[in-house]
């Protein structure tokens, strides 16, 4: 039977993981995440934090994929469906639903929301796939997983300096 860890637990064990990526320390980790029905695994070290999905505040003449702007500890982060932005179903805000906060590291305030976590990934269990060649720079690297199951890796510095995701006005 797998011991149950209460989300506090969780949430408390994944902030220091990425605390400890962020600093250059630990083992190589990545986090899993779903967005639309795809697997996508991000560097800790990029993910900077994981929070619950808030109140969103709507900006008008955006695309969208740009669900709007959330106030995260007083710090206002411009937040993107990552499936609406793929061309997926947009994502329903349940309890699920996370918002990933990245691009700090990159001096950008860049949230991701998406349908949930999958937790952190070894890359040691993960073998490099042929990129397909149908997706942009930040999402070309794939990878299988010992069942089979195939991964993207997101390159957040790659997906910043993405012309068509940093153009959000219609």
């Amino acid at each position: 039977m797998a011991r149950k860890t209460s989300l506090r637990d969780f949430q408390e064990y994944l902030a220091a993981r990425l605390s400890q990526a962020a600093m250059g320390k630990g083992a190589a980790s990545w986090l899993g995440v779903e967005a639309g029905g795809e697997a996508w695994l991000v560097d800790l070290s990029d993910g900077g934090e994981v929070v619950q999905t808030t109140q969103l505040t709507p900006v008008p003449l955006t695309r969208p994929w740009f669900v709007g702007v959330a106030n995260i500890r007083g710090n206002l982060y411009a937040v993107t469906d990552f499936s609406v932005f793929r061309g997926g179903q947009p994502i329903v805000q349940n309890a699920n639903s996370r918002l990933l906060l990245i691009g700090s590291r990159y001096g950008t305030n860049a949230a991701l929301l998406v349908s949930r976590m999958l937790g952190l990934k070894r890359p040691e269990d993960f073998t490099p796939e042929t990129p397909d060649g149908v997706m942009p720079l930040w999402g070309q690297q794939r990878f299988a997983d010992t069942q089979g199951k195939i991964w993207r890796k997101l390159s957040v510095r790659e997906l910043l300096a993405d012309q068509d995701f940093m153009n959000i006005g219609v």
